[in-house]
């Protein structure tokens, strides 16, 4: 079970856009060295942010199991933060790359149908290189070593060997790469869920 401390946080920059997740320790380290605010997710004040002085004591003011004590505060772990001078806008797509790749798949051969560990998969070309197969989203899938052994550099049709799914690039969003279930937290989804409305700036 993930620990509190590696529980992920949504990150906003200061026009209140998301642009990733970090840990509730990364979280917390930006809050104590005064890059980012915490934004309350519940109350009548939903959405005022706290620094660090006025979220534990808000944290001691509420009641819940979601806290971290130490033998001076107890804090409550945040679960959005917003950057106080991070302007960049949300990327709009996603770095190719061997782990990316696998997360896409879901860490799952796109040939025998097997959910495996990283350290036993490996990349395959649907279209082989040596018949001019790029190496792209478009053309590279998971598979498992036994599956690319077999598939060689021959076609797909000449071994009888189909990607379970069509190879593309997966759609930006800050949760690409929380492939675990029940890890988002319901606070996000009015973020993440609006792709217009109203910008705001961070204190």
């Amino acid at each position: 079970m993930i620990s509190l401390l590696e529980r992920p946080v949504l990150v906003l920059n200061r026009f209140w856009q998301p642009v990733h997740t970090c840990s509730v320790r990364r979280s917390l380290h930006l809050l104590c060295t005064g890059h980012a605010q915490v934004v309350q997710v519940e109350g009548e004040q939903r959405y005022d942010t706290h620094d660090l002085m006025s979220w534990i004591g808000y944290s001691n003011a509420i009641t819940g199991d979601e806290m971290i004590h130490s033998s001076r505060i107890s804090i409550r772990i945040p679960k959005i933060v917003v950057l106080s001078s991070y302007e960049r806008v949300p990327r709009r797509e996603v770095k190719f790359s061997k782990h990316n790749v696998f997360l896409r798949d879901k860490f799952t051969c796109q040939y025998c149908a097997k959910t495996l560990p990283e350290t036993q998969l490996n990349l395959d070309h649907v279209t082989p290189r040596d018949k001019g197969g790029p190496t792209t989203w478009e053309n590279i899938v998971t598979s498992c070593f036994r599956c690319n052994t077999r598939k060689a550099n021959k076609m797909p049709h000449e071994v009888g060997m189909h990607p379970h799914s069509k190879p593309l690039a997966p759609r930006w969003r800050p949760l690409f790469g929380l492939h675990e279930n029940g890890l988002a937290d319901e606070s996000w989804n009015h973020f993440l869920q609006s792709s217009t409305g109203e910008t705001r700036l961070s204190a």
